[in-house]
């Protein structure tokens, strides 16, 4: 085998890898069904998972939410189960629809407080 050779191996290795590195990074960004997922006319989802809570390794329990009502399931090897049916959802608040957006917007007003309370020096005047 001559350099040329090789040199095509490790580039035909190096072309594979960031195939399968794009592949990764498109399936963090969109998931793994979200190409597939129906939508509605309006393109929001009528259904979502509220919460989960493993009960023990092979069991556990699903809170999900259908135009507003959820649903309680117990979810497991020997069977799925409803526990509870036509639950009403409680109001969503912007902490529940939103929460990274809060996130940011309550660490800004703690470092607007934060700079406020600081004493200004001798030169510098405060605008009120």
């Amino acid at each position: 085998m001559d350099p040329a050779d090789y040199a095509q191996f490790v580039l035909a290795l190096i072309f594979v890898l960031g195939l399968i590195g794009l592949a990764a990074l498109m399936l963090r960004r969109f998931g793994p069904g979200a190409l597939s997922l129906p939508r509605n006319r309006t393109g929001a989802r009528r259904l979502s998972v509220v919460e989960a809570l493993p009960i023990d390794p092979r069991r556990r329990l699903l809170l999900i939410r259908r135009d507003g009502v959820e649903h309680l399931l117990l979810l497991g090897p020997n069977g799925d189960r409803i526990v509870e049916s036509d639950i009403e959802a409680p109001e969503e608040t912007e902490a529940e629809t939103h929460p990274a957006a809060v996130g940011v917007a309550q660490r800004f007003d703690a470092v607007v407080r934060q700079i406020r309370r600081k004493p200004l020096a001798k030169n510098e005047r405060r605008e009120a």
